[in-house]
């Protein structure tokens, strides 16, 4: 393993240096052995793990490429190994979120445009007052995730992102369980894009603190 991990740092190092950059091809396995004094074996080794977290892309009869290296590619690992979060930290991947998507529902308020404020508008409507909760709990995924994406920081929405996948779960159970939440949900999307609509960035940050920290008071009360 430690001649692996020697490997995956002598090309981490090489696409740091730029000496490899996005989308460039990796030389031949058996160059690249040799000049990075590794066995082909270890290259292999590291070529794979670095093509699970997209910093390289293995193509079958082409090559090994630099991926574009964006970050919402690259956080897209962030995804993965947030499924194999544990049922006890649900509440601190709350707690993340409750930090930063207030943050980036503030920085929205001056960007989002209002074509998708009315469409944001029209989807509340289209969920009616009673909405069943999984519908609900989608739909709430969907309106954060399109405000996030309007704060125009692509780093943000990423993380964001693969946040928001562990705390599903526990939206459909507060749904279910606790009283009026659904009632409390609607009440808050429409606060927030209410702040939104009058560009209040304060007020918007507000809202997202309030609709995030309930869900996260009631989830720590009940485990």
């Amino acid at each position: 393993m430690a001649v692996t991990d020697e490997a995956i740092e002598k090309i981490k190092s090489m696409i740091v240096s730029g000496a490899l950059r996005p989308g460039d091809r990796l030389p031949k396995e058996s160059e690249l052995a040799a000049g990075l004094g590794l066995s082909r074996n270890s290259l292999r080794e590291a070529v794979r793990a670095l093509s699970l977290i997209r910093i390289l892309d293995v193509r079958q009869g082409d090559g090994t490429y630099v991926t574009s290296l964006d970050p919402q590619l690259l956080l897209e690992a962030l995804s993965f190994v947030v499924d194999f979060h544990r049922d006890d930290t649900v509440v601190e991947f709350l707690a993340v979120r409750r930090i930063l998507e207030p943050a980036a529902t503030a920085m929205a308020a001056d960007r989002i445009p209002v074509a998708e404020l009315d469409e944001l508008g029209r989807q509340l409507d289209a969920l009616g007052p009673h909405p069943a909760v999984p519908d609900l709990v989608a739909r709430d995924l969907e309106f954060h995730r399109r405000i996030v994406a309007a704060a125009g920081n692509s780093v943000l929405c990423s993380l964001l992102d693969g946040l928001s996948g562990p705390t599903t779960r526990a939206r459909v159970w507060r749904g279910l369980t606790q009283q009026d939440a659904v009632g409390r949900t609607l009440a808050e999307h429409r606060a927030i894009l209410g702040a939104l609509r009058d560009r209040d960035g304060e007020a918007a940050r507000a809202w997202a603190t309030v609709h995030i920290a309930s869900v996260e008071q009631w989830l720590r009360s009940t485990l």
